[in-house]
């Protein structure tokens, strides 16, 4: 499916009758309650039902009835048309816009590319390639990323010590 978004991953079962457990990766997990359907697979399913547990959203999809049916699905992707995506605020953005974004440091070096954004539940964490060397793991917290700018496509950081070799 041409630019959906990816608003979850599921990670395991709940239960025996169907039920998902997701890890959201939306920073209002309440907006899978304004869902009517998702796709996993490039295929669409009706939500039957909504609820949470700790950090999970448990998703209920009509047709999958059982937990064996369910364990199919796990580590698939949870994803929406981008239409049905709630707008960005100020200094918010999609995680899709940070892949392949160039990283730069304080002093305006240029670190690397976003390669892949690593779901923790906590806190996303970057992975950075950089042009020689091993992947830096950038965490997304206020004391490491300094300022996303879209538009340009770089992503401004402070990369504290011990994150790069």
């Amino acid at each position: 499916m041409k630019n959906d978004f990816l608003i979850g991953k599921i990670v395991n079962t709940q239960g025996v009758h169907g039920e998902m457990r997701v890890i959201p990766t939306t920073d209002d997990i309440t907006r899978f309650e304004l869902l009517d359907s998702v796709f996993i697979d490039d295929k669409e399913y009706e939500i039957e039902r909504v609820r949470y547990h700790k950090q999970f959203v448990l998703l209920k999809l009509k047709g999958i009835d059982d937990m064996t049916a369910a364990e199919r699905y796990k580590t698939k992707e949870v994803r929406i048309p981008e239409e049905l995506a709630l707008p960005c605020g100020e200094d918010e953005y999609y995680v899709k816009d940070l892949y392949g974004m160039k990283v730069v440091d304080e002093d305006d070096k240029e670190i690397g590319v976003i390669k892949d954004v690593i779901f923790t539940g906590a806190n996303d964490v970057y992975i950075v390639k950089p042009k020689t060397g091993k992947d830096i793991l950038i965490p997304a917290i206020k004391d490491c990323i300094l300022k996303v700018d879209v538009a340009e496509k770089t992503m401004y950081i402070h990369l504290m010590e011990g994150l790069a070799e």
